[in-house]
């Protein structure tokens, strides 16, 4: 086989493997290595470096393309084939310096008797592409898509059956991404929230639920850490939105960060990742407030001790107040709130046009904590407002004062609905943990570990 490309089909893009042959000394090859870590190893041992697209594997005919390198040599094949090439090898080591059309991860496969030891793959910035060994020590692969448009330099380190060291590493390129750019914007803004604060992401452009490769790698491209570390997920909100969160509400004084990975990657359809801006946020107290409307009376705990029970009032007949757990959304020093707001027409017995104060705002439909002055007498007693949760102007202002966006504002024993899990603010919550994690491509049909309930709130 000569050193020029030739091309071998036109098929999509799939599969591209790199065959690295451990140099065996030969004339020609320059001297063999004084150090044991360069040991020359026979032309029949070899490392395999592929990256599987749809996580498919590479076809038969394989053997045949890579055959002609042999020992001290190195072939690169793109699977279905559009190029191949070789180049010399000496002791392990090339720089190559073609374009790799690259699509979903990088694989490393020993092909002979031996075992891998240890990988690292970084970009020309610095950026290490993580991955994990097989408990045999044969595979190696990449967590991540390998995004397009970067260089990379591969170092394998291995050992013959015989333990032997072997060192081989590899410098390549990936081609530019050529096509349209998709990137995420993270929410909320950076800042300090309570524990119910889920993380967003935001997509330039919508990717449908059918499109199950393309959603796979851009969850994977979006990454969320925390500390102390947590299990979460993603959960596909609908085409453009994401929300993340842990199994159970984030850890008080937790910090989180977002990043994106996306940069480069292939997500299909002409579709690239490129990048976008990180996010950091930090988690205050552990403030929950759970109000029970049959005994009119809202328990404030925060770091999971009483702090103060409250009389309320919540949504009389025909305007129950939804059940389940809401989180602050926002804090209004003074809202004015009408009928028309829900429905109620000027001249209705129910119509109402006041300046409310203090008012905590738990859905984007108009639900909130508030000063109900105008009904204190009702509140312990019974329920007769319009959907919110009233309170005395001393305790509304309290409330107000104490609690943060993401805080826990959870209603129980109302005669209402459920709270919806997205479609009116943060109700994420409401869901189990099990069917939050079927809204993630990922993960929709792994394993659930064993772990603590979703809701401790009783």
């Amino acid at each position: 086989m000569s050193a020029r490309i030739r091309t071998w089909g036109t098929a999509s893009v799939a599969t591209a493997a790199l065959l690295m042959a451990a140099a065996a000394h030969s004339p020609g090859t320059g001297a063999a290595p004084r150090s044991p870590a360069f040991a020359p190893q026979r032309p029949v041992d070899a490392l395999l470096i592929a990256s599987a697209a749809r996580g498919s594997q590479l076809a038969d005919d394989r053997k045949q393309l890579c055959r002609a390198p042999g020992g001290g040599r190195f072939c690169l094949v793109s699977h279905p084939a559009s190029a191949t090439w070789t180049v010399p090898m000496t002791a392990g080591r090339k720089a190559v310096r073609k374009p790799v059309a690259l699509s979903g991860r990088l694989a490393l496969d020993m092909r002979a008797n031996g075992q891998i030891t240890d990988v690292s793959v970084t970009n020309g910035r610095g950026t290490s592409l993580g991955g994990t060994l097989s408990d045999d020590g044969r595979t190696w692969r990449s967590t991540w898509a390998v995004p397009a448009g970067f260089r990379y330099r591969a170092t394998v380190r291995a050992e013959t059956p015989s333990g032997t060291p072997v060192l081989s590493t590899l410098s390549f390129r990936t081609a530019p991404p050529q096509g349209r750019r998709l990137t995420a914007e993270f929410g909320p803004e950076a800042g300090t929230y309570g524990v119910g604060q889920p993380v967003t992401a935001h997509l330039s452009r919508p990717v449908p639920a059918k499109q199950s490769t393309a959603r796979s790698r851009i969850e994977q491209s979006l990454r969320v850490s925390s500390s102390p570390r947590v299990e979460g997920a993603w959960h596909w909100v609908d085409d453009e939105t994401l929300h993340y969160r842990p199994r159970s509400f984030w850890p008080a004084h937790a910090e989180i960060t977002v990043r994106s990975a996306l940069a480069g990657v292939q997500i299909g359809d002409g579709i690239y990742g490129a990048g976008s801006k990180p996010l950091t946020i930090k988690i205050g107290d552990r403030i929950e407030a759970i109000t029970d409307a049959s005994e009119h009376t809202m328990t404030v705990l925060r770091n999971g001790e009483e702090v103060r029970t409250i009389p309320v009032t919540t949504g009389k007949a025909g305007y129950r107040t939804r059940n389940g757990i809401k989180t602050v959304l926002a804090k209004e020093r003074m809202v004015r709130m009408r009928g028309e707001g829900i429905g109620i027409a000027r001249g209705s017995s129910d119509y109402f046009d006041l300046k409310v104060q203090f008012a905590t705002r738990v859905t984007w439909s108009g639900e909130y904590v508030h000063a109900a002055p105008w009904s204190v007498g009702s509140h312990g007693v019974e329920n007769v407002s319009h959907g919110c949760t009233g309170m005395s102007m001393s305790n509304a202002e309290w409330f107000f004062d104490l609690v943060r966006p993401g805080d826990i504002v959870q209603v129980v024993n109302s005669l209402g609905e459920d709270m919806a899990p997205f479609d009116n603010g943060y109700g994420d919550w409401n869901l189990s943990w099990k069917k939050w994690r079927k809204g993630s491509t990922i993960q929709a049909n792994s394993k659930i570990p064993a772990g603590p309930r979703l809701l401790p709130l009783a």
